[in-house]
């Protein structure tokens, strides 16, 4: 009996493993990250890509309203991020990148990595359905904060609640500013969510 156990026993390592071949096979697909970093060197101002029929573009913008890498001592910048829908179906889209204290979506680093903050408390957002989320073909979300805000009064984007962190214009250096997140759109026609992979979009710039 006690030989016979010792051969089943063995018996299951076989399975064990391509179990676990697979599970990290599976974990290696799930976390597939794309990234697109720009810089005052890199010739361009804009992260403008398409995913999946998906059109993402993140820029900071200046004073002027244009984009921008290298801003002047004393001048305000702006975050621009904004997601359009290039596909040929209407879909849902719930922005909870920008719902969030806590991860790095408009937040700032100086070239240490040193956390410079946000420039705003997200105070919570709206618990409505889906449907009050409409992505429809070429008709973009666009979520526009400047960084030195002196609104006093908490404002609202897309059921979102938001308030100033009253940022001071910072000082000459180098910074930079990105996050990483995995975008779903929720199809209009009840079939399968649209889910990208991981996409990191970062934006090293300069204050002179």
């Amino acid at each position: 009996m006690m030989k016979i156990q010792k051969i089943r026993t063995l018996s299951i390592y076989p399975i064990l493993l391509l179990f676990c071949i697979l599970i990290l096979g599976l974990g290696c697909e799930k976390e597939e990250n794309t990234i697109w970093e720009i810089s005052p060197d890199s010739g361009t101002t804009v992260i403008q890509t398409m995913v999946d029929g998906i059109e993402f573009k993140f820029c900071l913008l200046n004073e002027a309203g244009e984009a921008a890498t290298v801003f002047d001592e004393g001048e305000n910048f702006t975050f621009h991020f904004s997601v359009t829908n290039k596909l040929n179906e209407n879909l849902y889209f719930y922005p909870d990148f920008a719902f969030s204290n806590d991860n790095d979506f408009c937040r700032v680093f100086n070239s240490n990595g040193e956390n410079k903050s946000k420039p705003y408390y997200f105070r919570g957002v709206a618990k409505i359905g889906i449907g009050a989320y409409p992505f429809d073909v070429d008709n973009p979300f666009v979520f526009e904060q400047s960084w030195a805000d002196s609104r006093d009064t908490i404002w609202r984007w897309s059921y979102g609640h938001y308030e100033s962190t009253h940022q001071e214009f910072l000082r000459k250096g180098i910074y930079y500013t990105g996050f990483k997140y995995r975008f779903g759109f929720v199809r209009s026609n009840g079939g399968p969510t649209v889910y990208t992979d991981s996409l990191t979009f970062k934006i090293n710039f300069k204050i002179q």
